[in-house]
């Protein structure tokens, strides 16, 4: 398999996955992109694309949340995860080490919902014991970002490659404190 077709693969995965109408199930997804890739999804395949992988092996974090998420909670801010992501999400945070800097999660598959549905993010702020108005809505959605104004939380759309004129902005997560 070259780069490119593993680079195609990937990106018809995320085609499936947006054309969901909730989070898939891990093997759908993958035989998805197996069938892309021409290559059959057997049991074993399967089983082997599903184990366990440190978190930390494939993925990182921008360089300033753990220092963001640090001072927000000393700060005293709650926090909250709205997610159209696999139930393992919060088990992913911790092994990136930010999972002990949120309360409580709403995930798309366990909701059995999307963003921008309200159940979303009426979940984390109900999860935290408060309302909309006492809440912050951050994505990199700027669409997102209107749902959640219009549902009357305050919003940012992290940005980092451009401003957008629709929804408050902020380039950098670091800009979060200038709000608490």
């Amino acid at each position: 398999m070259t780069p490119d077709q593993f680079a195609a693969a990937i990106i018809t995965g995320d085609q499936f996955f947006a054309a969901s109408s909730s989070t898939p199930d891990y093997d759908d997804y993958h035989r998805v992109m197996l069938r892309d890739l021409g290559v059959e999804p057997t049991v074993q395949l399967l089983a082997d694309l599903r184990r366990e992988v440190p978190p930390a092996t494939v993925l990182e974090t921008y360089p300033e949340v753990m220092g963001t998420l640090e001072e927000l909670s000393r700060r005293g801010v709650r926090m909250a995860v709205v997610s159209d992501a696999w139930p393992d999400l919060p088990d992913l945070h911790a092994g990136l080490g930010i999972g002990q800097f949120f309360e409580a999660y709403a995930i798309s598959a366990e909701l059995g919902c999307d963003k921008p549905d309200p159940r979303m993010y009426h979940h984390a702020s109900t999860a935290l014991n408060l309302a909309p108005t006492q809440c912050l809505f951050v994505d990199d959605d700027p669409s997102l970002v209107a749902a959640a104004i219009t549902l009357g939380y305050a919003g940012r759309a992290v940005c980092r490659s451009s401003t957008t004129s629709d929804v408050p902005s902020i380039a950098s997560l670091e800009e979060l404190l200038d709000l608490f």
